[in-house]
């Protein structure tokens, strides 16, 4: 099984599907690690919040470790669907409700 291929993505309409999910999650994820470090940056001007602002710096980090993770699982979760856009143990009329 090979991981990270370009245009596994657009194998099939099941592909594009979770390969869009993946997307908005890391997106989310991206985006929220970076809202909480510009507050806990503005935070740590003031000595009173600083405190809180260190939380959300910390919090903010755990947003980038995560990253990499959701394209890991995007990966396996593509890689695992083949090429026919269906997974492993599906027969090929395989639908989600």
């Amino acid at each position: 099984m090979k991981l990270f291929q370009s245009r596994r993505f657009d194998a099939s309409s099941r592909h594009r599907q979770v390969y869009s999910a993946y997307e908005i999650a890391y997106t989310t994820v991206d985006w929220l690690a970076a809202v909480l470090f510009v507050i806990g940056s503005i935070m740590f001007l003031y000595d009173d919040l600083m405190h809180t602002g260190t939380w959300l710096f910390i919090i903010g980090s755990v947003c980038f470790a995560l990253r990499p993770s959701i394209r890991l699982a995007r990966e396996l979760h593509l890689a695992r669907l083949g090429e026919t856009g269906t997974e492993q143990g599906n027969s090929p009329d395989y639908r989600r409700s």
